[in-house]
């Protein structure tokens, strides 16, 4: 009697799963951090950890000169933590502190629930312990955005920015201001804003509890 021949089925080879996107990146710390705010900056994730009370509490005060001015409702909106996609990647955006920005910019949806930064009219950033980010790269990211104004609250060196003139990598006009110091910010926003520097900065400090 003849055995019959013995036939090994050979298993298909797995493929390799594909690679996250940095927006699928993204997306993934976002739902693993609650809190934390993820960014692509210049091809980089980049994440700020949980605002501490004083840097959460600036925006919140800043607020008031650009509502006062009438620029938080009509034609233009007064928006905290709104996507803004960035021209440097095919990746690329971030989620400013404090915006002034078009009032159809829903009409501007890019993707990722960002919006093209044509709708923006100024971006604030309260810096954190990355500071650097906000000085440095989104310096060039917001000048490349072609975002008419950028305000910098400093907390690092307890003074404040005030960027304008977009250009390539950067901005045109870089001026610095101290306490003490009152700031009027461009026309181009859609009405006069002044800010008080000593103010500005007072919000945006950590109170330290006296003992």
């Amino acid at each position: 009697m003849s055995a019959a021949p013995v036939e090994h089925t050979c298993p298909e080879p797995q493929s390799a799963p594909r690679p996250l996107t940095l927006l699928e990146q993204a997306d993934k710390l976002t739902d693993q951090l609650p809190g934390y705010r993820v960014e692509v900056l210049r091809g980089v994730l980049t994440v700020t950890p949980p605002l501490d009370g004083a840097h959460a509490r600036a925006p919140s005060r800043l607020r008031r000169p650009f509502a006062g001015a009438g620029l938080d409702g009509g034609e233009t909106e007064l928006l905290e933590g709104v996507g803004l996609w960035l021209p440097d990647g095919p990746e690329d955006f971030a989620v400013p502190d404090l915006c002034v920005i078009d009032a159809d910019f829903e009409d501007h949806l890019v993707d990722h629930n960002c919006y093209d930064p044509v709708s923006f009219r100024l971006v604030l950033e309260v810096t954190s312990g990355n500071y650097r980010n906000d000085l440095q790269t989104k310096v060039v990211a917001y000048g490349n955005a072609k975002v008419p104004v950028y305000v910098i609250v400093d907390r690092k060196h307890n003074r404040l920015h005030v960027l304008t003139e977009p250009i390539e990598n950067g901005y045109g006009s870089h001026r610095l201001h101290a306490p003490g110091q009152q700031v009027t910010l461009p026309e181009s926003l859609g009405a006069e804003v002044t800010l008080d520097v000593t103010e500005v900065l007072s919000a945006a400090t950590t109170v330290t509890p006296q003992h």
